[in-house]
């Protein structure tokens, strides 16, 4: 009986590790997170969850430029940068946008590559935003960020990358009409019209004192302090930087809140540092009154359709737009002006003053 007992737990313990060496190397093999490489011949990549799957595209995947940028880049398609630039780009993303954060993706994309070009979006936000990265802080599965893989546990041994993600890698693979380009894109899955930006917007019902255009200098030293290290660690790289279209009901946001003048004024004083470098190139978007006034281009005050984006790619690849040391100044005095005309008269036409 001893004996028999004891042969029981030796077969059950061989099972149960040859079943988790098993599970384990399926996840390996599969790896829809990329962690570990590339896509294998014959799949796609099948790019969905950007905390999950970012950083393992930027160690492992064959490219020499990348889109960064917040949620307004995600409905970029990257062939269209690969046409337009004769490059290979993907897509180095964080939601929020934060320029920490995206400095943290561009950092990990250095450390296995050169890079041809960065096309960057600047969110106005990221100006004034923390200088301290926030993916631990948000929750981010950081066993994936820091190229460890004794701590993988997580990944290789999670019943949902089994069950779940590799199915849909796989499925998503052997879809004749899916679109590798279009990786980490939402829009198909949205509607865009006047009638849903307005009702996401929760319109202040008083107008805040404006505040001191300089209220954010100190986060705006340390976020220009980031980018103009990026830039001059990487003199062999061209930095497309540029500022994306938001809806007039953003810059309606902006004056009734009072950071209006403080936003304007962050923008100037990093055009006009990033502006002193040989590698960078500015283009600005956020004056394209035709598009910022027809509220029918957004589903919110921030997220544009995917044709607004076709459009803002069209224009970085026929260089329309660039700022320089002679211009940047009066074109931000021309949003400024229209931002006025925005808050006095275009929006009368959905809110009352």
């Amino acid at each position: 009986m001893h004996t028999k007992h004891q042969k029981f737990i030796k077969n059950f313990f061989i099972q149960s590790i040859s079943l988790i060496i098993l599970i384990i190397a399926i996840v390996v093999i599969f790896d829809p997170f990329y962690q570990y490489h590339k896509p294998l011949a014959g799949l796609k990549s099948v790019l969905t969850d950007k905390e999950y799957q970012c950083v393992g595209t930027l160690r492992n995947f064959d490219y020499d430029s990348l889109i960064v940028g917040s949620s307004v880049c995600e409905n970029y398609n990257n062939h269209w940068f690969d046409d337009g630039f004769n490059c290979s780009a993907i897509k180095a993303i964080r939601s929020y946008g934060a320029t920490a954060d995206l400095c943290y993706l561009l950092d990990i994309a250095y450390q296995n590559r050169d890079l041809k070009y960065v096309f960057y979006n600047i969110d106005p936000s990221s100006l004034s935003a923390s200088t301290e990265t926030t993916y631990e802080s948000t929750g981010c599965p950081m066993y994936l960020y820091d190229a460890n893989y004794l701590n993988d546990i997580s990944y290789v041994l999670n019943k949902d990358v089994l069950m779940e993600k590799i199915p849909y890698m796989l499925a998503f693979s052997f879809k004749s009409d899916y679109d590798e380009g279009n990786s980490y894109n939402w829009a198909q899955w949205k509607y865009f019209n006047k009638e849903l930006a307005t009702g996401m917007y929760n319109r202040r019902s008083s107008i805040l004192p404006m505040y001191e255009k300089t209220y954010f200098e100190d986060e705006l030293s340390g976020n220009i302090a980031l980018l103009t290290s990026l830039v001059e660690s990487h003199p062999e790289t061209t930095f497309k930087f540029f500022f994306s279209p938001y809806s007039m009901l953003w810059w309606d946001n902006a004056y009734r809140s009072g950071e209006r003048d403080a936003c304007l004024y962050n923008e100037s004083q990093a055009i006009g540092t990033l502006l002193k470098y040989d590698n960078v190139e500015i283009y600005y978007y956020q004056d394209m009154e035709e598009v910022i006034t027809n509220l029918d281009n957004y589903m919110d005050m921030i997220h544009f359709s995917k044709d607004i984006n076709q459009l803002v790619c069209e224009k970085l690849i026929a260089g329309e737009d660039r700022l320089t040391m002679d211009n940047y100044e009066g074109r931000l005095q021309g949003m400024y002006e229209l931002s006025e005309r925005i808050v006095k008269e275009d929006i009368l036409e959905y809110y009352s003053k």
